[in-house]
């Protein structure tokens, strides 16, 4: 049972009410993550902003799959790591590929991301050439630790409330 509420559209906070509608209305359903987010309207504000920035940045929805994984497995997020496999899947990613990703292999996406988490952006130089020799520009790479960071905000939010999983449960 989450420990913090998810409120739902109605119960939410007016300011939150229209983008939570939008996000329904997109989805199909308003994923727990947002009505919990919704207990904090700068907070759900802030998430989507930079979520709705980083989506016209230089990776590609595969790539943001890949490093939400990674990132998910490290924070040991149960909730963030059931529904990106669902969402990576649906990439066409294989399982094979989202088990490679969730260990943080297979790509230099899901390496680079594994290893800004578990260092905490303390990476090694071996690490950062090892990045620009599999081709990531200077560019990519700043907008990788921003979505590392991104995701590191959401799972904490999810492991602190322990949010109710309303994506097939994949356990951490």
């Amino acid at each position: 049972m989450s420990r913090i509420k998810a409120l739902s559209i109605e119960h939410s906070p007016a300011s939150t009410q229209a983008p939570l509608k939008g996000i329904e209305k997109t989805m199909g359903f308003l994923p727990n993550v947002f009505r919990t987010l919704a207990n904090s309207p700068v907070s759900l504000s802030g998430y989507l902003q930079l979520s709705q920035n980083l989506s016209k940045g230089e990776l590609s929805p595969v790539e943001r799959e890949i490093i939400a994984l990674a990132v998910g497995q490290v924070n040991e997020c149960e909730y963030c790591v059931s529904a990106h496999v669902l969402y990576a899947a649906r990439r066409d990613l294989s399982d094979e590929e989202i088990q490679a990703a969730r260990r943080g292999e297979g790509t230099i996406f899901a390496s680079l991301a594994h290893k800004v988490a578990t260092q905490r952006g303390r990476i090694s130089d071996a690490d950062l050439a090892a990045a620009r020799e599999a081709g990531l520009s200077d560019s990519q790479i700043v907008e990788l630790v921003v979505n590392v960071a991104h995701l590191t905000f959401t799972n904490y939010v999810n492991n602190v409330a322990q949010t109710d999983v309303d994506f097939p449960l994949v356990e951490v």
